[in-house]
């Protein structure tokens, strides 16, 4: 008995850990996984703080720099200014210390200013990086749903197809159908797995590249929130703006204009270079040897007779001790740089060259992003348009349905009327899914555009104007 209960409750432990892999995803709690774990965007997290790095070590340049020496040595063969007379010492230590501090570094200015548009540019990264991650999301999760609603479609073709085989089955033996119809009604059903079959595979397929851009391990299951056509009702009917859209904040162009400012205090921090620089200065040394003099040589032996007694043969004396100092000097250093060879004004010129391109690139640029909202404009309307047609395509391919049916089951109707009625709302059906989803896509291409639909750094997520989306 205690067997069993301890074999039950292993059961119900590994039935919580399967479910807890198992993820109930709406659109929005998706982005939010996606902008919070996926490593696209830990990476661009990551280059805002190596900026900041950046930004601190420039800064430790205009703050005093304090450095300290010691060196020790010993003098093997001294050096000797005549024959028996040596000032060299056997020993002698060193300790130095060092301080400078900047005092006037154009430069180091010009390269201060140029860390904050540094770090304008790795926020406005990370900010793009959201931007697109943010789009493969929405439009990943409208493709799954895409998917599934498709295999519901299918599936439910399918039953209805095998339905009407059973039932010609059933007929051919009593006679009232013919071979022709059975083998008809046969060959629809086999033509239509192959796709069913194909479609599971894309949504295998889709789930493996959703759980990427989500940042999932790869055996975390998960569900999505909701189909298609609870979209729909969010279709707004849509129109071309009647006034100019707003791209200011186009990633692209934000992108271009960084990087002219970067360029442009390129070009301040060249024209700095020219400039004098001007720094204080403080130096400390606290030296020590063992000097060792020879009394006796510089005395001519004077010495020596007094210690011995006037013998010529004596040793002369010496006296050896150690020799201390400690200089102080402190003071101001100037640096004018007069002539490079041409490099600094050379270099000025390229950059303002690069800046003449960069504003070509970006008025290029600028009337590409024109045609790329006019493009997801009429794809909006296109899908509007296609959804609302192919909505009223449904109910009438379904009404041509049941009439057939009912044909051809009272025998008045043929198996070819069937079949193409039976395909006709099939595909009126898959149609109107692939048109929300084209919708979807379109103003997900859209919020792209313009850099808005989502939330970052706080912002809350925008829609088009209602100006833009009224008829």
């Amino acid at each position: 008995m205690k067997r069993k209960t301890i074999i039950a409750l292993l059961a119900l432990l590994t039935a919580g850990s399967v479910s807890a892999q198992q993820l109930q995803l709406s659109l929005e709690k998706a982005l939010d996984i996606a902008l919070s774990d996926n490593p696209t965007i830990k990476v661009a997290d990551m280059e805002i703080q190596r900026q900041d790095w950046v930004r601190k070590q420039t800064v430790g340049s205009l703050l005093p720099n304090i450095s300290i020496s010691s060196q020790y040595s010993y003098s093997i063969v001294k050096q000797e200014m005549a024959k028996g007379l040596s000032f060299g010492a056997d020993n002698s230590i060193s300790n130095s210390a060092q301080l400078t501090l900047p005092l006037f570094a154009p430069t180091v200015y010009e390269t201060l200013k140029m860390n904050k548009t540094q770090m304008e540019q790795a926020v406005e990264s990370a900010r793009s990086s959201k931007i697109t991650l943010a789009n493969e999301v929405k439009k990943g999760y409208y493709n799954i749903l895409l998917a599934e609603q498709s295999l519901a479609v299918l599936k439910e073709s399918e039953k209805s197809i095998a339905e009407t085989v059973k039932n010609t089955e059933e007929m051919y033996k009593q006679g009232l159908a013919s071979e022709y119809d059975l083998l008809s009604a046969q060959v629809q059903l086999s033509n239509l797995r192959p796709t069913i079959v194909q479609t599971e595979n894309s949504i295998k397929t889709s789930k493996l590249l959703f759980r990427m851009y989500l940042g999932l391990p790869a055996e975390t299951e998960f569900t999505l929130i909701g189909t298609l056509d609870d979209f729909a009702d969010e279709v707004a009917l849509a129109s071309r703006p009647t006034n100019e859209i707003d791209l200011s904040s186009n990633a692209d162009l934000r992108a271009l204009d960084l990087q002219a400012k970067m360029l442009e205090h390129q070009l301040q921090l060249t024209n700095a270079s020219r400039l004098p620089t001007v720094a204080a200065f403080s130096s400390f040394i606290y030296s020590g040897n063992d000097n060792t003099m020879d009394f006796g040589s510089i005395m001519g032996g004077g010495m020596g007779g007094a210690t011995g007694g006037g013998s010529t043969g004596s040793k002369p004396a010496t006296k050896k001790e150690w020799w201390w100092q400690n200089p102080l000097s402190a003071g101001v250093s100037i640096s004018i740089p007069l002539f490079s060879g041409g490099r600094n004004i050379n270099k000025a010129h390229e950059i303002r060259n690069s800046l003449h391109q960069l504003s070509l690139q970006k008025d290029y640029v600028r009337q590409s992003i024109g045609v790329q909202v006019e493009s997801a404009f009429n794809n909006i309307l296109t899908a509007r348009e296609k959804m609302t047609s192919n909505e009223i395509t449904v109910r009438q391919a379904s009404k041509a349905y049941d009439i057939a049916l009912v044909r051809y089951n009272a025998g008045n109707g043929t198996i070819l009327e069937l079949n193409s009625s039976e395909l006709s709302l099939t595909q009126a059906k898959l149609n109107y899914s692939q048109a929300i989803y084209d919708y979807l896509a379109a103003r997900a291409d859209y919020e792209k555009i313009i850099g808005e639909g989502f939330e970052v750094d706080g912002t809350p997520a925008t829609e088009p104007t209602a100006e833009q989306e009224a008829e």
